[in-house]
């Protein structure tokens, strides 16, 4: 499912005020997968630069239960460009996770330059369980995580939407809007060619924009 650009906007401010908001916003607007996201940490975020590290992803084996993973190809190692307002949003993130690790509330007064998260702090940790204390290194569980911004999407009017399809609207945004395909694919981590199938596919955008511009040379030549 493609989301057009009225209805993913309507979407991410529906998730404002839920604990997903942050995770949702990233999945929209950087196009990386579901299990990227859960294993991003403070460290993969270069504010100066306004981008993100994808060096790791989330994984769920019934052996060693959630872990971190290695990406399945070169491709999947990448850097990501943010949007000044999505960067804004991680620091304010971030900011949360600092007072919480200072022991401060919010709208306290403090220099937070001076509180330190521990080594492999995670963006988007599990959420602590009643009378349990904050983790900033456990891994969210994919699954749960996806059962729960389906469970919010629904109620919010978007039925039948799974996470993972914020990655094949941000693709299909890009490429309708002009992006050149390895751009695009360089951003997802994917195989240009397995993103063109998928595409192709997903919108006919393309081939109504290639019309209006074989119209315009052809312009008086056929009359």
């Amino acid at each position: 499912m493609v989301l057009e650009e009225d209805r993913l906007q309507a979407l991410v401010r529906g998730f404002k005020a839920s604990a997903l908001f942050p995770i949702v916003a990233v999945a929209a607007f950087t196009g990386a997968r579901r299990n990227e996201i859960l294993a991003l940490r403070w460290d993969d975020l270069d504010v100066g630069k306004k981008n993100l590290r994808i060096e790791r992803a989330a994984e769920h084996t019934d052996k060693y239960g959630l872990r971190f993973k290695d990406p399945k190809t070169e491709r999947g190692t990448r850097t990501i460009a943010i949007d000044a307002d999505l960067l804004a949003l991680l620091v304010a993130e971030r900011e949360k996770h600092l007072r919480i690790m200072a022991g401060v509330p919010d709208g306290a007064a403090v220099d937070l330059s001076l509180v330190k998260l521990p080594a492999g702090a995670l963006m988007f940790p599990n959420p602590p369980e009643p009378g349990e204390s904050f983790s900033f290194t456990k891994l969210r569980n994919p699954r749960n995580t996806t059962k729960a911004f389906v469970r919010k999407a629904k109620g919010l009017g978007f039925a039948g939407l799974q996470l993972k399809d914020l990655r094949g609207t941000h693709e299909t945004h890009l490429l309708d809007k002009g992006m050149s395909v390895p751009a695009v694919a360089a951003r997802c981590g994917h195989d240009p060619a397995v993103m063109l199938r998928s595409y192709a596919k997903r919108t006919r955008k393309a081939d109504t924009a290639i019309v209006d511009v074989i119209g315009a040379i052809s312009k008086g030549a056929l009359q």
